[in-house]
C-alpha cells in the first residue's frame, strides 16, 4: 500500500502547503490517490501553529486521506490547555511548555495570546482557554499515536524495540530516543518517524527519519512509502531514499 508522509511541521503552514502540492503533483502523474500521514508536532516554534492544526483538521478536499499522528508538543499543548501546572512526564523537568526551547509561547501567540515574560500564567491560560477554538482541542483530542500498513509503522518519535506495537507506552511513541535511536534491529515493520530533527532526512535500514528540522526553518520534505521503498519528494520529482542515503 502506497502512504505519502510529512515529518514534523512545527507551526509552518507555508512549508506544509507546499509539501501537499509536491505530493499533489506526485499523485496526479501516479493517477493514485494514497493517504498522507503528518507525523506529528504540528505545533510550536513557527508561527502559524493555528493555521496548521485549523487545515488539518479540515482535512482533504479530494483525494486520499489524511491521518494525523500526535507529536510531543501536540499532548504538551493539549496538556496545557486543561492545566497550566501539568507535567508531561517525557519532559525535562527543568522545562515547561512555555520555555523558549520548546517553542509554546509561538503556539499562543498563533491565537492571538500575549506572553510576555511578565504576565501571570492563571492570565495566559485563561485567555488561551477562550481563544482557541474547542474544535482545534477535539481535533487535537483525537489523533492516533500510530498508523501501520502491511509492512510499515508510521510514529511520532518511535517505538521501543522488543515490545509489541499493541503494548508500547504513549511516552514513547512520543518521545524516545534513548535505547531506540541507537538500536539497528529488524523490527518486521520500517518504522517510519520524525521527532529527532536532522539537516535531512535519512535512511536507517529498519527505520526512516523525516524529521528535516522544519521547526528550524529548514524545508518540509514530504516522501512515498510503497511498502519498505522511500522516495523523496521534490520539485524535480521523486528521489530514491535508500538505507545509508540521505537528501543530498
Amino acid at each position: 500500500m502506497r502512504t505519502y508522509v510529512l515529518g514534523d511541521i512545527h507551526g509552518q503552514i507555508d512549508q506544509l502547503r507546499r509539501a501537499h502540492a509536491l505530493i499533489a503533483d506526485d499523485q496526479a502523474q501516479a493517477e493514485e490517490d494514497a493517504p498522507i500521514v503528518h507525523l506529528g508536532d504540528l505545533t510550536d516554534r513557527g508561527p502559524a501553529s493555528a493555521e496548521v492544526v485549523e487545515y488539518l483538521r479540515r482535512g482533504p478536499v479530494s483525494g486520499g486521506r489524511w491521518i494525523t499522528i500526535r507529536g510531543n508538543h501536540d499532548f504538551m499543548f493539549r496538556l496545557f490547555l486543561d492545566d497550566p501546572l501539568a507535567r508531561d512526564p517525557g519532559l525535562n523537568p527543568a522545562y515547561t511548555w512555555l520555555h523558549d526551547r520548546l517553542g509554546g509561547r509561538e503556539t499562543l501567540e498563533s491565537y492571538g495570546v500575549e506572553v510576555p515574560d511578565d504576565r501571570a500564567l492563571a492570565d495566559i491560560w485563561a485567555e488561551a482557554r477562550a481563544r482557541v477554538p474547542v474544535a482545534h482541542r477535539v481535533f487535537l483530542d483525537n489523533l492516533p499515536l500510530l498508523h501501520r500498513t502491511d509492512q510499515a509503522v508510521f510514529v511520532h518519535a518511535g517505538i521501543r524495540p522488543g515490545v509489541p506495537l499493541v503494548a508500547q507506552a504513549p511516552t514513547d511513541l512520543m518521545w524516545i530516543r534513548k535505547g531506540w535511536l541507537d538500536d539497528d534491529s529488524d523490527h518486521g515493520l520500517l518504522v517510519v518517524h520524525g521527532h529527532t530533527a536532522l539537516e535531512e532526512p535519512a535512511h536507517y535500514g529498519n527505520r526512516v527519519n523525516l524529521d528535516a528540522g522544519a521547526g528550524y526553518g529548514r524545508p518540509l520534505v514530504p516522501a512515498l512509502i510503497d511498502g519498505r521503498d522511500v522516495w523523496l519528494l521534490t520539485e524535480a520529482g521523486r528521489v530514491p531514499l535508500r538505507p545509508g542515503d540521505a537528501l543530498g
